[in-house]
């Protein structure tokens, strides 16, 4: 019963702290796999900040067991208002399950306006389409 406890109790810290990181940190990112219903982890994901015509990479990360990157924004950096762009590598992480897929990336591209304390943008995917949304 001892193990069971130290489990739960574990679970919970670790759920506890990727919310308390969430919330301090400005972008979130989630990837489900509609194939089979489950959340996708090990999906590398790049942010990257228009300027002019360039796009300058600002940090990139790997989902986690949930399908998650809870802090995808630099740590300790204010949010600024701007275009971004979310690049989901979708291809490398098909390959590494042995499915086919019809994009090697699926690039989410938005808005900052300053209007919002957070983003959250969800990706659901399948081998040979997707869909996003503004979350929250």
């Amino acid at each position: 019963m001892t193990g069971l406890k130290s489990l739960f109790a574990g679970v919970v810290l670790s759920v506890a702290s990727s919310l308390a990181f969430a919330a301090g940190n400005p972008l979130s990112v989630h990837v489900l796999n509609l194939q089979d219903g489950l959340p996708s982890p090990g999906v590398n994901v790049t942010l990257e900040k228009q300027d002019g015509n360039n796009w300058n990479l600002l940090n990139s990360a790997a989902t986690n067991e949930q399908g998650r990157i809870p802090g995808l924004y630099p740590e300790g950096k204010a949010l600024e208002k701007g275009t971004y762009r979310v690049t989901f590598k979708t291809g490398e992480w098909f390959k590494a399950h042995k499915v086919s897929s019809f994009f090697p990336e699926v690039p989410v591209i938005f808005e900052v306006d300053g209007t919002l304390a957070h983003y959250h943008i969800p990706l659901l995917l399948s081998p040979y389409g997707f869909s996003t949304y503004r979350g929250n």
